[in-house]
């Protein structure tokens, strides 16, 4: 209740706009894209609070340490040891089965740093629980951000990834020129 009144008097004053379809009904990962600035994170906390989704997500172990974790992990946080990113699919897995969490919220464009693809751990996971997949967005040319459809993930990975390209075409983040296409190394034909 708390989450949600913070969340509409943000929405309220803020710029940016909330154009969003529903929160899905049962439990999904949520790409956050494009990741291309720190304050992608209050919108998806302003996304989350606002349509009642109850959110994990994904962080750099570094934003645990000290009085830094306790608030973190408050607001979703599970950390992310960045040195053994083979063990991040495993635990997620875990904190699926052991939480059931409304969404797990992960930015496959990974680093807010130079890069040319998308990390596959979201597909991944898809894939190992059978949850599907809903795109969250921010678009700083319309000054929009929300969600997109929920879609399950066939295994096609050329398929499913352009289908997700298809929805984030003219989405353009934060900061624009930080933008990277949704493109999975895995992908038939990527380098």
């Amino acid at each position: 209740m708390v989450k949600r009144l913070i969340a509409s008097a943000y929405w309220f004053v803020s710029r940016w706009h909330l154009v969003s379809e529903p929160a899905p009904r049962r439990p999904t990962i949520l790409l956050g894209a494009p990741h291309t600035s720190n304050w992608d994170f209050i919108l998806m906390l302003g996304i989350a609070w606002k349509l009642g989704i109850r959110i994990r997500w994904l962080g750099k172990d570094s934003l645990f340490d000290g009085w830094r974790g306790p608030v973190m992990r408050g607001l979703g946080g599970i950390a992310v040891d960045r040195e053994s990113p083979e063990d991040v699919v495993g635990d997620l897995v875990h904190h699926v089965n052991e939480d059931r969490a409304t969404a797990i919220v992960i930015t496959p464009d990974g680093t807010r740093g130079p890069h040319t693809h998308w990390k596959s751990g979201f597909y991944r996971l898809a894939e190992q629980t059978g949850l599907p997949v809903t795109l969250g967005y921010v678009d700083r040319p319309t000054m929009t951000t929300g969600l997109g459809p929920t879609i399950d993930i066939t295994g096609d990975v050329a398929d499913d990834m352009e289908r997700i390209r298809d929805f984030y075409r003219d989405k353009s983040g934060l900061r624009p020129d930080a933008r990277v296409e949704p493109r999975l190394r895995s992908e038939p034909g990527t380098d």
